[in-house]
């Protein structure tokens, strides 16, 4: 196992190719762990999710909770892959969610985003069964999940009348003003959206948005920091508290696998994530 490992880090410093991989080996947290596999939310083989909780939570505990997506440009990607996030972060006292969503090469812009918004309505009316509290959550997420975090954030056309229960949004390494659509990820994703403007989360800043922590990996050639720039920016004008992080020797991959006890200590990125969390989930 150890040599194991060590093969993996070694994958996961240059890419990290397969994130299964990497879930698969990883030693998890213990204190939390997963409670429910595979929650339907909405209609077809995606629109399932899972759950951690706190070990020993109980029904009615009201923990806060927090809604992880996880990215892979919109079109790879599932929750299967991500049980050492869900855990990391149940085992800091959160109810974590971990949705999967349809891919653009199933359905296309804005699927992901029904299907994001169709978890949080599922989370509120079920939240309670695992000890979580329905009117106390943040929404999170990496790369591509921080987008689609963002805009359920952001922009009040998805979650309506649930919108007043997320009290934070955390972004990991997430594109948030991308215009002009410049690469192939970008192009199939919105490139047959009559209206751009309306897919970037940063034109959706007011001052009725949840505080925000933008997580921003200084080696990250990907996702470039002018995202969590321009959103800071924007939602700071608007009189939102925002929360930036700069993870200087971490890259697109380094800042979601630092939340995993093999590369934990490389950054505090769990430790930063959860007492954000914890802050504006607090009770008054």
């Amino acid at each position: 196992m150890i040599r194991s490992l060590a093969a993996l880090a070694l994958l996961c410093a240059a890419g990290c190719s397969s994130i299964g991989a990497f879930d698969a080996l990883v030693p998890k947290d213990a204190g939390g762990g997963l409670v429910a596999r595979d929650q339907a939310f909405a209609p077809g083989a995606r629109g399932k999710l899972d759950v951690y909780a706190p070990r020993g939570a109980q029904a009615g505990a009201k923990l806060p909770v927090i809604v992880f997506f996880y990215g892979g440009s919109w079109n790879t990607g599932r929750k299967d892959d991500y049980g050492f996030a869900g855990q990391a972060i149940a085992s800091r006292g959160f109810v974590t969610v971990l949705p999967d969503y349809r891919l653009v090469q199933e359905a296309p812009y804005p699927a992901f985003l029904q299907d994001g918004a169709a978890a949080v309505r599922w989370v509120r009316a079920n939240a309670a069964r695992f000890g979580g509290d329905p009117d106390r959550i943040v929404l999170a997420g990496h790369s591509a999940g921080a987008y689609n975090a963002a805009m359920l954030s952001l922009d009040p056309r998805w979650l309506a009348g649930d919108r007043a229960a997320v009290k934070g949004f955390i972004g990991i390494a997430g594109p948030y003003s991308f215009l002009p659509l410049d690469t192939q990820v970008t192009r199939n994703t919105f490139g047959q959206v009559a209206d751009l403007a309306s897919t970037q989360p940063v034109n959706f800043a007011s001052r009725d948005d949840p505080p925000a922590m933008l997580m921003s990996a200084g080696k990250d050639n990907l996702v470039f920091a002018h995202n969590g720039i321009s959103l800071s920016r924007r939602l700071s004008a608007e009189g939102v508290p925002v929360e930036t992080r700069v993870y200087d020797n971490l890259g697109h991959v380094g800042i979601i696998s630092a939340l995993s006890t093999l590369f934990r200590g490389k950054a505090p990125v769990l430790k930063d994530l959860t007492d954000f969390a914890r802050k504006v989930t607090a009770k008054s």
